[in-house]
């Protein structure tokens, strides 16, 4: 579940997620890279997101990591990567 303040009142996209991709130093463990792929859940299915449902996702998660010095950015089919 994704959530997201706006003027005091919480939006919530449940029928938002994400599919992580994960890639780690094999000798030190650090995170080299991680990528995600939004999906939207329509009837029971995961169904690839459009350009805005990425963009606001990109947006939230850049929001809620800003105090750690991350940002997320769009990428090519609406994948979205750490930065």
């Amino acid at each position: 579940m994704i959530a997201t303040a706006s003027q005091g009142y919480e939006e919530f996209r449940t029928e938002l997620v994400l599919m992580y991709f994960v890639t780690l130093d094999s000798r030190t463990g650090d995170l080299l890279r991680l990528g995600m792929t939004p999906f939207k859940i329509k009837r029971f299915q995961l169904v690839r997101v459009d350009p805005q449902d990425a963009l606001w996702l990109a947006e939230v998660l850049t929001r809620e990591g800003s105090s750690m010095g991350t940002y997320v950015v769009v990428k090519e089919e609406n994948r979205l990567e750490l930065i």
